[in-house]
C-alpha cells in the first residue's frame, strides 16, 4: 500500500482591509490604502484606493494589484509623484509587496526631476500596516 503526502500550498491572500504605508518616499504625507475586492472578483486580485493624510499637494488615487510570482504588484501614475520645493511632477510607479509580511518597493520612473532636471528612478521601501 503507498501513503500520499499532500503539501498546503503557500498562498495568502491578504485580508480586505485598511493599512498605513509606512515609506519614507513622501515625508509631508502619510496614506492609507484601503484594500478591497476588485470589481471583477477574481483569485488574487485586489483594489486599493489611496487616501493622502493631509490630502493638501496630494491626491487620492486607486489602482489594481494583481498576485504575480507570490508578490502583489500594482502600477499608479501619480500626478505629484516627484516632489520639489515649490513644483511637482508625474511619475509613474510600481509597487511590489509581500502578502505574508506585508513588505515592498514602490519603482518610481518620471520624465522630469526637480529644477527641470533630466527624467529618471529611484526606489523605496514600504511596509504595510493594518489599521
Amino acid at each position: 500500500m503507498a501513503a500520499l503526502t499532500v503539501t498546503p500550498s503557500a498562498h495568502a491572500d491578504m485580508l480586505y482591509s485598511n493599512y498605513r504605508v509606512d515609506t519614507n518616499r513622501d515625508p509631508g504625507h502619510s496614506w492609507i490604502w484601503s484594500i478591497n475586492p476588485c470589481v471583477h472578483p477574481a483569485p488574487g486580485c485586489l483594489q486599493v484606493y489611496a487616501t493622502p493624510q493631509p490630502n493638501g499637494q496630494a491626491a487620492p488615487w486607486r489602482g489594481e494589484a494583481h498576485l504575480t510570482d507570490g508578490r502583489y504588484v500594482m502600477a499608479a501614475d501619480d500626478p505629484f509623484g516627484v516632489r520639489c520645493v515649490v513644483q511637482f511632477f508625474p511619475s509613474h510607479d510600481v509597487y511590489s509587496w509581500d502578502p505574508v509580511t506585508l513588505a515592498g518597493q514602490v519603482d518610481s520612473t518620471f520624465d522630469t526631476g526637480c529644477g527641470g532636471g533630466p527624467g529618471g528612478a529611484n526606489s523605496w521601501p514600504f511596509s504595510l500596516v493594518r489599521w
